[in-house]
């Protein structure tokens, strides 16, 4: 065994995150910058060190988990979920079940909960979201962001939701309670069910074929029939009917 394939096996038995399922040249790249960082000469070395230390567990956690988001990312994408999907979901129902898996720093469930007060009061908006990363999820819950994050949010939204302070802005308390935040593993955790619309973009990209074919497979149990799943701009599924999914527009995937 190699002294990354041992790291692999050691971390599963500690965390149950498999890191055989992401991409292996980048994971390494990731975090051998990382170990050499903090002084570590390879990866059992670095995982003794991590087994000591529950704050070197969250930054290796932070590391592998990525975390770059920003508020209605790719714009275009936003505007065909504003001006074209929620209108479809909203005819059948005006309660949706939405969820934001891998959601990061919390970007994109609250600009999923802005877009969808265009249609509903939000009262009637309630969003899972889910993500590996406890720092991330814990960044999310306080939703302080640094001005670059809002570069795509309109000018009506920013406004209504925001409130400056220095260079942070801060998510309005409304905004915040439409959504509930938990721990979640997309490769070994149990998937819910019946949702109208499962957003998931820009994490599929680290992920070996194998995993993300399995994730797929779950996607498309999780949604009702005729529900949405919204993916990232360089994650178009090419075989949609492999997963019993259609096109309705371009990343927009329904299940059938």
């Amino acid at each position: 065994m190699t002294d990354y394939e041992q790291f692999v096996a050691s971390i599963k038995r500690k965390t149950g995150i498999d890191l055989a399922l992401y991409k292996e040249a980048q994971m390494k790249r990731r975090l051998t910058s990382l170990y050499e960082k903090k002084g570590f000469k390879s990866f059992m070395d670095f995982y003794h060190g991590i087994e000591a230390d529950r704050a070197l567990l969250d930054e290796f956690l932070d590391r592998m988990t990525i975390n770059v988001s920003e508020f209605y990312r790719n714009g275009k994408r936003w505007e065909v979920l504003q001006q074209k999907i929620f209108p479809r979901l909203l005819k059948d129902n005006k309660r949706l079940k939405v969820w934001s898996a891998a959601c990061s720093t919390g970007e994109e469930p609250y600009s999923l909960a802005m877009v969808l007060s265009n249609h509903v009061p939000l009262s009637q908006v309630a969003i899972q979201a889910t993500d590996l990363d406890n720092n991330a999820i814990a960044k999310a819950k306080a939703g302080i962001y640094p001005e670059r994050s809002l570069a795509e949010v309109p000018a009506n939204m920013k406004s209504k939701y925001f409130t400056q302070d220095g260079s942070f802005y801060k998510v309005s308390n409304d905004i915040k309670q439409t959504t509930t935040f938990k721990n979640h593993n997309l490769l070994k955790d149990n998937y819910d069910s019946n949702f109208d619309l499962i957003v998931c973009r820009n994490v599929m990209i680290y992920f070996t074929e194998e995993a993300k074919d399995q994730i797929y497979t779950n996607f498309s149990k999780a949604l009702r029939p005729g529900g949405v799943l919204f993916v990232g701009s360089t994650e178009q599924i090419f075989n949609p009917a492999r997963y019993d999914f259609e096109i309705e527009d371009t990343f927009f995937y329904r299940k059938k």
